[in-house]
């Protein structure tokens, strides 16, 4: 019989990480394939406006997207928004203002 394994302890299951912006909590997708997809998708020095509009279906819910129109973001922030909700799930986020 082959060996088996179970590694489920070693494994983190808790939910999505989320930004504050203006008060308003934001949840991040954070699954591994779309954040894989994402970084694939921002890897390059300049990413254009296809990319960029992925990114940002992939990685945020219907309701953080409503949240982020309401917020009526210059292209320039929602750009901000996206490479931050990277460095959320990549671990390089900023520490101040964490909760």
């Amino acid at each position: 019989m082959a060996k088996v394994i179970d590694i489920t302890e070693k494994l983190t299951f808790e939910g999505n990480p989320s930004l504050i912006i203006k008060g308003k909590k934001l949840e991040v997708n954070a699954d591994a394939p779309t954040m894989l997809k994402v970084m694939g998708l921002m890897s390059t020095d300049e990413p254009g406006m296809d990319e960029i509009l992925k990114a940002y279906d992939m990685m945020f819910p219907e309701k953080s997207q409503k949240e982020i129109e309401k917020l009526k973001l210059n292209f320039n922030d929602l750009v901000v928004v996206i490479k931050e909700g990277i460095n959320l799930i990549t671990g390089d986020a900023a520490a101040p203002g964490e909760q």
